[in-house]
């Protein structure tokens, strides 16, 4: 009898412990979910706030751009380097007649001929 007892408060002892371990894991698990939560939120509007001061920046830098040059020629392209290329006064290229000056027309990196495989059997 006295051995059935001693199992018994074991028993009882063992579910106590088991359950005082799963309310533990049970509180960091809330309170790390909350946390998460928390700076989630926190950084989430942190992100907010300067994506608005930073657009506010732009708006204000466009306003200031507008004013200072109110309207910028057709014919001035000094902005755009794409246009540029295509007024340039005296262009130093001119576009290859033949093969042979398509080939002769490359830069200092590049090969003089264009690589030719050779055919056959390369393992013997």
């Amino acid at each position: 009898m006295a051995l059935n007892s001693t199992l018994s408060a074991y028993g009882r002892m063992y579910r106590l412990m088991e359950l005082i371990f799963r309310i533990g894991w049970g509180s960091l698990i809330i309170a790390g979910g909350g946390a998460y939560y928390f700076a989630k939120k926190s950084i989430n509007a942190d992100r907010a706030e300067r994506h608005a001061e930073d657009m506010r920046r732009r708006r204000m830098a466009q306003s200031l751009e507008g004013r200072a040059s109110p309207s910028r020629p057709q014919s001035d392209v000094a902005g755009s380097p794409s246009q540029e290329a295509s007024h340039d006064p005296a262009a130093t290229r001119h576009a290859p007649e033949n093969e042979h000056q398509r080939v002769r027309e490359k830069s200092k990196y590049e090969a003089s001929e264009p690589f030719r495989s050779k055919k056959g059997d390369r393992f013997s």
